[in-house]
């Protein structure tokens, strides 16, 4: 299962000389920086966050890892043999652009140098789909990990497995093995840049571009695949799969038993999941047991036993390896417990993602106060009606939506749309939702609200600082007095 390569290496770079990430402690953006500082470059970065004091840990880790941090003010652009490197959310205007324009550095996005790393490796597999790419890739990167694979891997998210006391932030991991697996955007249409040896869609739903943008981009991805893996229970996956009609195609389902790859014998916990995995066409089963509970994550390990399936790894392998996988950061994680009261951090940010969470959660007793932070004033505009119909459905009529003002961290945004009109939406449809203007305010009312019992969801995306804010709830209902 190996493609021409561009180079011997499996991770080959076009640019030999430094590397310069503005907006380096994106999620995005620092396992990329970790992999090429791994692999013998000088890398130098600058962050708005670094520049606000937040999140100080996440870059005394990358300090520590011999990386250069600057503020970003064009500072840290000296020279012209540096090569830019930004992500989607860095304007023109910034400093650090400016200076590199004006040296005449070389310039590459997130995702034009990612690509260069999957498209040269000897077997890649990219990770696509709107919801569940980062646990997929994390599902991936263990299998291979725990069957002496080595593989390099680029995630969005910290994956549980590999934290150790010195590398707390393991969205990277960087191996010698020839295998390198990475989750692949669609937001800003760069999925089109991929050309993997294995790609992987997990569902198409919307997300940061209208249905048929998104429909255009994952056809075409998946058409540059040497194999292609396909979630025949997603609507839209399945009418991709059965319009491209692709001859290396595999596919996955928890319901349909033509599928690749099938379940039976299901059994439920609240920590957990196991069911019997069978393989249509040699007709072998393997239960896998699962430490991460929900629906959502069973399909994500039916298409990661699928993509190990792909790579040529016996099923038995694959499904002994996920016994041991621990989760991803910030997917249904649990903070702590503090008189009789559970905070939960998710990443959810998306109608799919929020609604897979609170379906999981409602498979415990007890009422849900849920803190969402929208991640952006676009996402509100673009998925305002979906946003609405998803909580006035999936919120049980003891819950409580409590939102804040989206996520903003400068730029030129339209911010006349914000979580006022989401909350008096779902406020109509006959469930209760607070907009408040703060996320201290939101903080305030959790602490009051909280009784034994309840579970608090902190939820959003593209802000880190929700995991203190998080621990901070936590503290304050251990100290208040019932």
């Amino acid at each position: 299962m190996q493609k021409d390569a561009m180079s011997d290496s499996q991770t080959a770079l076009a640019h030999t000389g430094a590397y310069f990430f503005c907006g380096i402690g994106g999620s995005g953006m620092l396992p990329l920086a970790l992999i090429v500082k791994a692999r013998g470059h000088d890398v130098e970065g600058s962050d708005r966050s670094l520049d606000a004091g937040r999140t100080a840990a996440k870059f005394d880790f990358l300090k520590a890892r011999g990386i250069g941090l600057h503020p970003q003010d064009g500072s840290g652009v000296t020279r012209p043999g540096q090569l830019l490197v930004t992500s989607a959310a860095v304007e023109d205007t910034v400093p650090d652009v400016v200076a590199a324009k004006a040296l005449g550095c070389p310039q590459l996005s997130r995702p034009q140098l990612l690509a260069q790393l999957v498209n040269s490796a000897k077997v890649s597999i990219a990770v696509g789909g709107t919801s569940g790419k980062s646990t997929t890739t994390g599902m991936i990167a263990w299998i291979l990990y725990a069957t002496r694979r080595d593989p390099t891997v680029m995630n969005g998210a910290v994956m549980k497995n590999f934290v150790a006391g010195d590398f707390p932030f393991a969205s990277a991991i960087v191996g010698e093995g020839e295998i390198f697996v990475s989750e692949v955007d669609e937001s800003d249409g760069s999925i089109a840049l991929y050309q993997p040896t294995i790609a992987v869609l997990n569902n198409i739903a919307l997300d940061h571009k209208s249905m048929d943008e998104l429909r255009s981009l994952f056809s075409g991805f998946v058409a540059q695949a040497q194999v292609a893996v396909f979630n025949l229970d997603n609507d839209e996956t399945r009418r991709l799969y059965e319009t491209l009609q692709l001859p290396n195609a595999l596919t996955y389902s928890l319901t349909d038993a033509n599928a690749d790859f099938t379940i039976s014998d299901l059994m439920t916990q609240p920590d957990g999941q196991s069911c019997i995995v069978t393989e249509r066409s040699t007709g072998e089963r393997q239960r896998v047991c699962l430490q991460t509970p929900g629906r959502h994550n069973l399909s994500n390990a039916l298409a990661a036993i699928a993509a190990a399936r792909a790579c040529g790894l016996p099923l038995r392998d694959a499904t002994l390896a996920l016994m041991n996988f621990v989760g991803i950061r910030r997917r249904l994680e649990v903070v702590g417990t503090a008189k009789d009261i559970t905070v939960i951090d998710d990443f959810g940010h998306n109608p799919d993602k929020i609604a897979a969470t609170l379906a999981t959660l409602h498979q415990f007793p007890g009422r849900l106060l849920v803190m969402w932070q929208p991640h952006g004033f676009g996402p509100i505009r673009q998925m305002k009606d979906e946003l609405v119909e998803m909580f006035a459905r999936d919120l049980a009529a003891k819950d409580t939506l409590i939102m804040p003002e989206p996520a903003y961290f400068g730029g030129t945004v339209d911010r006349t749309m914000g979580s006022a009109v989401i909350a008096q939406g779902v406020s109509a449809r006959g469930k209760s939702a607070i907009a408040l203007p703060d996320r201290a305010a939101c903080g305030d009312k959790l602490v009051e609200m909280a009784q034994p019992g309840d579970l608090i969801v902190v939820m959003g995306a593209r802000d880190d600082t929700l995991s203190e804010f998080a621990a901070d709830v936590l503290k304050r209902v251990g100290e208040k007095e019932f």
